[in-house]
């Protein structure tokens, strides 16, 4: 197993103890920051491993497929336990989450036809938005710094466009997948 596919499993194996810190009273006023690093750390190997796979021709077919899934369980745990903490409407993380499900059944499709779909940059752009989201939520530094809650709404009602944006540019760009002239 490559670099670029090693950070991809690690960032798999954060999201139990990111979830566990963000949610969990182990060490008090501490947890959400120990939760906010270990979320940047695995946000971070997301730009890593594509940077580093790109650069030494390290692209491989389970790259194109688990890199993706990663952040998928990354951002949707984190929005899933946003919602339990009361900093993000269910509504939004519901659209985040179909629209999720809707790409991996056309990666599926896809797949048995034997091609792989890798992320576009809407997707890419969209996956950047919802970390720096997740990031600005659980930093929570409303009353610390003026406006911080407005930008991280206003972030967050980005993140959620360039969510349907990116499912339609999906759809759109692969529509053979689903009539089956691949």
């Amino acid at each position: 197993m490559n670099l670029p596919n090693k950070l991809t499993v690690i960032r798999v194996i954060l999201i139990p103890f990111f979830v566990l810190f963000l949610l969990a009273n182990i060490f008090g006023a501490a947890d959400k920051w120990i939760a906010l690093g270990i979320f940047i750390v695995a946000s971070l190997t997301d730009m890593a491993d594509g940077k580093i796979a790109r650069k030494y021709n390290l692209v491989t077919d389970f790259g194109k497929f688990m890199d993706p899934l990663a952040d998928k369980l990354l951002v949707c745990s984190a929005m899933i336990c946003l919602i339990e903490l009361g900093k993000i409407p269910s509504w939004i993380v519901v659209i985040i989450i179909a629209r999720e499900f809707i790409i991996s059944g056309f990666r599926l499709i896809a797949v048995e036809n034997g091609r792989v779909i890798a992320a576009s940059y809407w997707g890419k752009f969209k996956t950047t938005f919802q970390m720096f989201m997740v990031i600005l939520m659980i930093a929570d530094l409303g009353d610390k710094i003026p406006y911080y809650n407005l930008v991280t709404q206003i972030i967050m009602y980005i993140a959620l466009a360039l969510t349907i944006i990116s499912l339609c540019d999906y759809i759109i760009k692969n529509k053979d997948v689903m009539s089956g002239d691949m």
